[in-house]
């Protein structure tokens, strides 16, 4: 029973639980191991020190559960105490830890919405575009419908990372942190000059940043536009067009959180357009549609590739057509 005890403890002080228990994992872990049982203040009592200070902190409620210090002592607690264990407890804590950390946080393999496509169609997205009136976040959105840039990518987007000699987007990606080069379409550049030519002095006054932070309610020292304050009026264009679809609920990590509905469109919907309308008009290069994505593996551009089901029911249609069955089955008989 002392085999994983140790690993169960972390856990316990971590959420909290009754001072009965606590003594009583403190108990047996001191007697599992006698490595453990010792002079108070040696390194290897430091396993036993821990468990029964935490516990008494605990019931004595010297502490507030979830607080910062606590969280920080608690971290502290756990450095001593892995210094002093066995390599085998050791091992039991990491894959108790582990676990708990992939069933709760890692991103499932195949994506909850399946086949549904993700990003805009074309006859959307013109229509989400056409619905905009501010002049800053249309821009703001056809960047990242016709370059598939993140939201969090052309939210910081600076006027020094265009090259207006070469018509070039300098880009430092959001996850990979690298840098990346892409070619602004000639519309999306006039645009972006004549925003800048127009709101120079607001550019300015923001450090160069082109969208710069007017009154969004972000609470932020940050001069340009918040990533949540673009995501929300996001959603009142794509309400306001009615297509505020909704697919599932999340399910939430931890029990005080409420669920949340999953819309089908989202601000990385443009990004899925974005992507989906290079590949085809490369026919389906992946190598190039992973570049274009800035993807480091292009099987992760092949989940934002939508295939439309237009496509699909056609090509069910021809496969099991049955005047082609038919003749199939005609061809047969003749050859017995």
């Amino acid at each position: 029973m002392g085999v994983g005890l140790l690993g169960l403890a972390f856990l316990i002080v971590a959420v909290g639980g009754s001072p009965r228990a606590h003594s009583f994992l403190a108990l047996e872990i001191t007697g599992s191991n006698p490595g453990l049982r010792r002079k108070k203040g040696t390194r290897e009592n430091v396993g036993s020190w821990f468990v029964s200070t935490a516990f008494r902190r605990r019931a004595a409620g010297s502490e507030k559960q979830g607080s910062g210090s606590d969280f920080q002592c608690f971290l502290e607690q756990v450095e001593h105490v892995s210094n002093a264990i066995s390599k085998n407890k050791l091992e039991q804590l990491r894959t108790i830890v582990t676990k708990a950390h992939e069933r709760r946080f890692k991103r499932r393999k195949e994506p909850r919405y399946g086949s549904i496509n993700k990003g805009f169609t074309e006859i959307e997205l013109q229509h989400f575009l056409r619905n905009i009136h501010s002049e800053k976040f249309g821009l703001l959105f056809r960047y990242q419908a016709y370059l598939g840039l993140r939201v969090g990518e052309v939210c910081k987007l600076h006027i020094s990372n265009i090259d207006f000699d070469k018509r070039e987007l300098i880009l430092k990606s959001e996850k990979s942190d690298c840098m990346d080069l892409l070619i602004i379409p000639l519309d999306l550049f006039k645009a972006t000059i004549e925003f800048i030519n127009k709101h120079a002095k607001e550019i300015k006054a923001a450090h160069g940043y082109i969208f710069y932070k007017e009154n969004d309610y972000g609470h932020t020292e940050l001069p340009y536009i918040n990533v949540n304050h673009a995501r929300n009026v996001f959603r009142e264009v794509v309400q306001k067009v009615d297509l505020n679809q909704i697919y599932e609920t999340s399910e939430e990590a931890y029990s005080t959180h409420k669920s949340r509905p999953l819309h089908r469109l989202t601000t990385h919907s443009l990004r899925h357009y974005a992507i989906t309308h290079f590949a085809k008009s490369t026919n389906g290069n992946v190598v190039l549609s992973a570049r274009f994505a800035r993807h480091s593996n292009p099987a992760t551009t092949m989940r934002y590739i939508a295939k439309d089901n237009e496509d699909l029911f056609k090509n069910i249609e021809f496969a099991f057509d049955r005047s082609k069955l038919h003749e199939l089955k005609s061809q047969f008989s003749k050859g017995f």
